[in-house]
């Protein structure tokens, strides 16, 4: 394995960054620093045990690896994806994206806002870098929307228990968080689109992720051409 950075080198880094041998100045840098750390390292744990319940590992298996009871590894990765997700990290194309998945929802006469709409929410901000890739890919509005109709078919009939603003699934909440692990991964303090395609691939039971995987875009072409497109908008 891949050892880290020692104690030492941490220290390092941080007075290094600081610039300033002033001790007030390298413990804001510190606290920064070591913030940052966790909340990579929580994103990078999170994407591993994603892929084990994608796998279709058991949450008494995952807590065994991970050393702890079913009920900690559960709080942890699960119940904290139970809340309403927050955008503010979000850029306006992903967000407006988001909102588009919701319409779709409403449109489709279903009273919940699962993978399957943010999917087709993608096609509302056709110069994103996300839509991009999947038009790239051969993959349209209409081939998407015939794909879900299989396994999602809209309702003929309008709900009127539906609320204004239908609630988001857990798998499609375990995306809309899961997009923010992803930048992170990517080394980015924002959250756009290409971060939520990204996210429908930690879980390859979701709607979203058939759908793609069923039209030739599995996650590792979908991170080839995110990658090439992201060089080619920092040139």
């Amino acid at each position: 394995m891949t050892p880290g950075p020692d104690l030492q080198q941490l220290i390092n880094t941080i007075k290094d960054d600081t610039g300033s041998a002033d001790e007030l100045q390298q413990l804001a840098t510190a606290a920064s620093t070591i913030g940052e750390l966790t909340a990579t390292g929580d994103a990078a744990l999170g994407f591993f045990v994603d892929r084990a319940r994608g796998a279709g590992k058991s949450w008494v298996e995952i807590s065994a690896v991970l050393g702890v009871s079913k009920q900690a590894a559960h709080k942890r990765f699960a119940d904290s994806f139970s809340t309403t997700p927050q955008f503010d990290r979000y850029t306006q194309r992903a967000t407006h994206v988001v909102q588009a998945g919701a319409a779709v929802a409403r449109e489709r006469n279903h009273n919940f806002v699962g993978t399957e709409h943010l999917l087709l929410g993608f096609f509302a901000e056709p110069d994103s870098i996300a839509t991009k890739v999947l038009t790239g890919r051969g993959i349209t509005e209409q081939t998407v929307r015939e794909a879900i109709d299989v396994l999602s078919p809209a309702s003929e009939t309008t709900d009127t228990s539906t609320p204004a603003e239908p609630p988001y699934t857990r798998r499609a909440t375990h995306v809309l968080h899961g997009a923010v692990a992803e930048a992170l991964t990517l080394g980015h303090n924002y959250v756009g689109t290409e971060h939520l395609l990204l996210a429908f691939y930690r879980d390859a039971q979701t709607v979203a992720a058939k759908v793609l995987i069923g039209q030739g875009l599995d996650e590792q072409t979908a991170w080839q051409d995110t990658r090439v497109l992201l060089d080619q908008y920092s040139k």
